[in-house]
């Protein structure tokens, strides 16, 4: 048995897809001490795990890319908020380390601070990460363009420039990083994408085709498929007795500009043959007007509704719709702003649904995009048989275990698991 340190930074989206990867863990005999916000510790000694609420300043730094006028912008805004809560990740999992005692941690992506702690700590560890993937790659695009792979010699002219657009963007980021590091001890980034080849293990929720394929991921990269957990719920009273195909629209569980893919969808499916169900969880539902054919809540459990879709839109949110491609149901993306637009291309690259910008965001035209979405059902299919092959939770388990196996340290269930390392 392992003792298992975990880390998470503060939103669903980055918490619930490593839920089934600590069940897993717990199954196989691990000890777990868990690492996230408040409400979500709660959540999680619901589920019998040991769990502890992350320092409340980290709440207090606001992340607002809702409010920039830019992509670069809001890019730049998520970049200091995610610098500023890198200090008191440092404090925490420094001190947790030195009180819990781990034999191996297991760091959201997201929380840079946090990995830095585990690399300094000299511990095995590995990140995991919900999102597409910021590593370099001669054979996918750069991470944050929502571009789509590069086709020929003038693809690879426009990758070399993002790449470079990127690096100088994010300049101003690393250096404010290598000052994190710097205090451990740490040798300096040469660039943002460096500092995910530094862990053990980088644990991939995701998996091609959704995922581009390539022939040059890092080697400690495993691509395990998408951790689908959420909160249980029952599934509504109207659902049973509903008959017309259904559409689930979704809004992100933190505030962001996507208020009006709610009302546009509502009011652009309200004379279609469907059953319109919005779920606007940071929105006021009284905010909106739902027509005859549209159930309006804050939150739904999504489970049992995508079961029965027929398309899902989404702001482009990687937990929603890699959710829903998982059950092989498509999707129509608006992407607004942070990895959404990637999110977005990915699944047009899929052909597992469509994108559609926000800046060409109006009832007609995200009426024609559901339809055009609903005939990719075979996509979304291939993408879910995709996700089924990777291993979901027992891979990301192993890919950690090996780790364990690798340090000397004993393992749980899981001995006997042949080493990756």
């Amino acid at each position: 048995m392992a003792r298992v340190l975990v880390y998470t930074t503060p939103g669903p989206g980055n918490i619930y897809p490593v839920v089934p990867t600590l069940l897993e863990l717990r199954e196989r005999g691990h000890e777990l001490h868990v690492r996230t916000r408040d409400t979500e510790a709660e959540r999680m000694r619901s589920l019998g795990l040991d769990a502890t609420a992350i320092d409340p300043r980290i709440l207090e730094i606001e992340i607002d890319d809702y409010r920039a006028r830019s992509q670069v912008d809001a890019m730049m805004r998520l970049l200091n908020a995610i610098a500023a809560r890198g200090r008191i990740e440092i404090e925490t999992v420094c001190r947790d380390i030195d009180e819990f005692h781990p034999d191996v941690l297991l760091i959201d992506a997201t929380a840079q601070g946090a990995g830095y702690a585990a690399e300094a700590s000299g511990l095995p560890w590995a990140h995991y990460c919900p999102f597409p993937p910021s590593l370099r790659s001669a054979e996918a695009p750069p991470f944050g363009h929502g571009v789509a792979p590069a086709r020929g010699p003038a693809g690879r002219v426009r990758d070399r420039f993002l790449y470079w657009l990127t690096e100088r963007l994010t300049r101003r980021h690393v250096k404010e990083l290598n000052e994190l590091r710097g205090a451990l001890g740490l040798a300096p980034l040469t660039s943002f994408e460096e500092q995910f080849r530094k862990s053990d293990r980088f644990i991939l929720f995701t998996a091609e085709p959704y995922e581009y394929p390539r022939s040059d991921w890092p080697e400690n990269v495993r691509l395990v498929g998408p951790g689908t957990w959420g909160p249980e719920g029952e599934a509504p009273a109207w659902l049973e007795a509903e008959t017309r195909p259904i559409v689930l629209v979704t809004a992100s569980t933190e505030l962001q500009a996507d208020a009006r893919l709610i009302a546009t969808a509502l009011a652009g499916l309200a004379d279609e043959s469907l059953a319109v169900v919005a779920t606007t969880a940071a929105h006021d539902p009284a905010s909106f007007t739902a027509p005859a054919n549209a159930h309006v809540e804050r939150f739904l459990a999504h489970d049992p509704i995508i079961s029965r879709a027929a398309c899902v839109i989404s702001h482009g949110g990687q937990g929603t719709t890699q959710k829903a491609l998982a059950a092989g149901v498509p999707v129509c993306v608006v992407p607004f702003c942070r990895d959404q637009f990637d999110v977005a291309r990915h699944v047009v690259v899929a052909d597992a649904g469509v994108r559609l910008s926000p800046h060409r965001l109006n009832p007609r035209r995200l009426r024609r995009a559901v339809r055009k979405a609903m005939t990719k059902r075979v996509g979304a299919e291939q993408v879910a048989a995709g996700f089924a092959r990777a291993g979901g939770a027992p891979a990301a388990a192993d890919a950690l275990e090996d780790l364990v196996v690798a340090s000397g340290q004993p393992a749980g269930g899981g001995i006997g698991v042949p080493s990756r390392s």
